[in-house]
């Protein structure tokens, strides 16, 4: 693999950074206290984390800000009583938290990080009794369920990695013309109400030290530039689309041409969907393009297979009891693969080397041939799933949960997607539909997952065509939410496209947002279900945007 210009070589030992030895001996002092007090602290993790950020964004063909801006956050974890109880034990629909966030010097000042230490894990030993007082009066009036007979956390083997520190130095000036000119681009539409362009540089180091031994320090940079633009339908419906380009390398970086082409396809899909008709509720064939299929596996199927969901009662644990069981046709797979750094030349948003709880990431295959074989795990363990495997999650200053790195989806019934297309045309004149769809882009979407709820999943996707039997050609729809039950739709794909197709973007759920990817080749599904998506009633602007009044002729205006 090239190295780029941020990373050492591979055979440089790198340089312990000061704070790991601060970390280690505020870590030591305290548990030597704190581990025989009553109720015993057994389990003490320090992270500190450190991150650079360049930000430039413009609107419209001028600059809307330009910044940059470093800061480190200390975050304290103690689990009090031992492994199999702790002060995170969840009694009924309460959730106990443990972790806190505070703000730490950006200097290597080991005297004044130790004193953010000791306050921090202070109120934080405070906070995890008090927690775990409620748990134990709690737990008596309750009756166990066999999801809460598992260990509160599990007992994993320490590591100890200590890699190259990353640091960025970007010029924001560039950058500064540049989203001016992207943006400006976007004026000469008058289907644009408003357009919006961002770029963003992040270095991030993680300093970790645990008192089970983990000794951890590594950094990351990543690379993002994000389009977006937003037009209104006569009807008053909004209409966005949205495009990003990630990298790693900065020698990577997409050139204008790229991001013109991008724009231009934008462009060209905002002002057909702002004339296109609304689509009707339907249930039939439907195909959907590599990177529509890899949003709809990461919300129909990814976050059901997050571990923490099969313990909760108050979720759905849709496939709790599946494991061994068939839940998808036999030609697909899926694994979550955190190792992965690409897939192809694509740079995939979920890699890291170990996960916000000191697990290193590996490769978890989550379903073999159609049956359900794992789930992404935490170290919050489940009956049969005693381990984590590097699925330990969060934001910075939330608490770590399973949650989805890299999903890749593979399968072994592939076609061309022209083959795909053509199936899809027989299988509308098999069904005797006048028409089936095409889906081609995906806004991610919302699943519930809770078991109040109805354990269904309703996906929004962007960019729809009718695709008629008789080969007229393709009509642009609006409106299309897909809807339906999880499984069921699940069980309908009937063949796959042969060119996976990446999705690069930031998940939000219990722990915040975090990075991850999702990769699948096309999907050709016997029926889908539809329905008309809600529709804002603001009417779009009464006049057309400066410089777009249309001059008619004769003289007059």
């Amino acid at each position: 693999m090239a190295h780029s210009a941020h990373a050492a070589p591979p055979d440089t030992p790198a340089k312990r950074s000061p704070l790991l030895a601060a970390l280690q001996a505020e870590l030591e002092r305290s548990m030597k206290t704190l581990g025989t007090l009553d109720p015993p602290a057994y389990y003490l993790a320090y992270t500190v984390t450190e991150t650079q950020r360049a930000d430039v964004s413009g609107s419209n063909g001028a600059l809307l800000n330009s910044n940059a801006a470093r800061n480190r956050w200390l975050e304290v974890s103690v689990r009090v009583n031992d492994y199999k109880l702790d002060n995170t034990h969840k009694v009924g629909e309460r959730q106990q938290q443990s972790g806190g966030v505070a703000p730490v010097p950006i200097d290597d000042d080991a005297e004044v990080l130790r004193r953010t230490i000791w306050l921090e894990t202070d109120k934080q030993y405070r906070a995890a009794s008090e927690a775990l007082i409620k748990i134990k009066t709690g737990k008596e009036v309750k009756v166990e369920t066999a999801e809460g007979r598992a260990p509160d956390f599990s007992r994993e083997e320490p590591h100890t990695s200590i890699g190259p520190q990353v640091s960025l130095a970007v010029d924001r000036q560039p950058w500064e013309e540049k989203v001016r000119a992207y943006t400006k681009a976007f004026r000469e539409s008058p289907a644009i109400i408003n357009s919006i362009v961002t770029f963003s540089a992040q270095a991030q180091n993680a300093y970790q030290v645990t008192s089970e031994g983990t000794q951890l320090q590594f950094g990351q940079i990543r690379y993002r530039l994000e389009l977006f633009i937003q037009g209104k339908a006569p009807d008053g419906m909004d209409i966005d689309r949205y495009y990003n380009f990630d990298w790693v390398d900065p020698k990577e970086a997409p050139d204008d041409k790229a991001v013109y082409a991008a724009e231009a396809t934008m462009r060209k899909e905002l002002e057909g969907l702002v004339a296109a008709p609304i689509n009707d509720p339907t249930v039939g064939p439907a195909l959907l393009t590599g990177r529509a299929a890899a949003v709809f596996f990461h919300e129909v199927f990814g976050h059901r297979a997050e571990g923490h969901r099969q313990k909760d009662v108050t979720e759905g644990q849709t496939f709790s009891k599946k494991v061994g069981e068939q839940i998808l046709p036999e030609f697909l797979s899926i694994t979550d693969d955190t190792t992965m750094r690409k897939l192809g030349k694509q740079d995939l948003l979920g890699y890291y080397q170990f996960d916000d709880e000191g697990v290193p990431a590996q490769r978890v295959p989550l379903v073999e041939h159609g049956v359900l074989k794992n789930f992404e795990m935490s170290r919050s363990p489940l009956v049969g799933f005693q381990h984590s495997n590097g699925h330990g999650r969060r934001q910075l200053g939330a608490t770590p949960v399973s949650r989805q790195g890299n999903l890749i989806v593979q399968s072994s019934k592939t076609v061309t997607n022209a083959q795909l297309r053509a199936k899809l045309i027989e299988l509308i004149k098999a069904q005797g539909k006048p028409f089936g769809l095409l889906i081609d882009d995906i806004a991610g979407g919302f699943t519930f997952t809770g078991r109040g709820q109805p354990q269904a999943f309703q996906v929004l996707p962007l960019v729809v065509y009718k695709v008629f039997p008789d080969g007229r050609p393709d009509e642009l729809v609006r409106g299309v939410d897909i809807v339906g039950t999880p499984l069921a739709a699940l069980t309908k794909i009937v063949a796959t496209g042969d060119t996976p197709e990446v999705f690069n973007g930031y998940c939000g759920a219990e722990s915040g947002s975090v990075p991850v990817a999702a990769a699948s080749p096309a999907i050709l599904t016997s029926e889908l279900e539809v329905q008309k998506k809600e529709s804002s009633t603001d009417r779009p602007p009464i006049l057309p945007p400066p410089a777009h009044d249309v001059v008619k002729t004769g003289g007059q205006q």
